[in-house]
């Protein structure tokens, strides 16, 4: 049977709107700082219920940034909402400056992440984020591969303290986890053990990847198969458990260089062995055309994850 779920899919930036609701109600200590694209990153039911919560700032997320370390500083846990170019790249420096520096209790929680904007084009594609601010020293940075790994993620965010990075899909993913499942900031979920090849995945191509696996697993290869929804601080003991498989394929939306694939490279390359394979963005610019094209033309497809597995078993 399946992994994934039978039921509707869900963009996880609507994960973040039903949670950061939640949260909201519960704490009054949560604010939220939005850019003025509270429609697009779910926050408006969280402005018309808790209005004494939310501040928008226009657009001017660097200011939000700075806003939002201000607020830290009184004891609130802000949660500054934009698109994920935005609080990554604009945001850049006031998040390095004013957040990561000073350790604040900053929450940066973005929609839009990797090629997910898809028809919106190159300029609104985050496919560096993630690698950009896991250089930053206190910064940690997650991305659930669903609806409800989401919802858990922001959840264990809110109790931690120092800055995170939370990442969200602007489109539909599948339902992977049931609702009562548990997450913890730094371990991986390990949704399959084998012993021929090892894939690590995140975000919105974990749903790919257990295809794959699937798939694999029908051609009699043995997949161990991990959900790295951290990929800072990455779970370090889960990489050398694949490591002792000695073949590694990492699956992500972003950038293969300095993101999941990199992250798991680092620590092969410290403990000398192994061989891996990184799927992902291929260290271009996305363009604007269909998501599922958009993978389809960097090689993130379940039929390149069997191909580079079948090639890895040979060697």
């Amino acid at each position: 049977m399946s992994l994934i779920k039978e039921q509707k899919a869900k963009a996880t930036r609507v994960a973040f709107g039903d949670e950061i609701l939640e949260l909201g109600k519960e704490n009054q200590d949560i604010v939220v700082v939005d850019a003025d694209i509270g429609g697009s990153c779910k926050t408006g039911k969280f402005m018309s219920e808790l209005p004494n919560q939310h501040i928008n700032v226009g657009i001017a997320e660097q200011n939000a940034a700075g806003i939002a370390a201000g607020l830290s500083t009184t004891g609130k846990v802000p949660f500054v909402s934009t698109y994920a170019v935005f609080g990554s790249l604009r945001m850049g420096e006031q998040v390095r400056q004013e957040i990561c520096y000073p350790n604040l209790n900053v929450k940066i929680a973005c929609s839009h992440g990797g090629l997910t904007p898809a028809t919106d084009g190159g300029s609104h594609q985050a496919i560096e984020d993630m690698g950009v601010l896991r250089t930053f020293p206190n910064m940690k940075v997650i991305m659930g591969a669903d609806y409800h790994s989401t919802r858990k993620l922001i959840r264990e965010a809110s109790k931690i303290y120092g800055p995170v990075y939370l990442r969200f899909t602007r489109g539909e993913i599948p339902i992977i986890y049931d609702e009562n499942e548990t997450f913890e900031i730094g371990k991986a979920k390990h949704l399959k053990n084998g012993k021929d090849i090892a894939i690590i995945a995140n975000g919105d191509t974990l749903n790919i990847a257990i295809k794959a696996a699937e798939k694999l697993e029908e051609l009699d290869i043995s997949v161990k198969l991990l959900d790295m929804h951290t990929i800072k601080p990455i779970d370090r003991e889960a990489i050398l458990e694949c490591i002792n498989i000695g073949k590694i394929i990492t699956v992500e939306d972003h950038n293969i260089i300095n993101g999941l694939g990199s992250a798991v490279s680092e620590i092969v390359a410290e403990e000398g062995n192994g061989k891996v394979r990184r799927i992902g963005v291929q260290d271009q610019f996305g363009q604007s055309a269909p998501y599922e094209k958009l993978l389809e033309i960097n090689g993130i497809t379940k039929e390149n994850i069997i191909d580079t597995a079948k090639n890895l078993m040979k060697k």
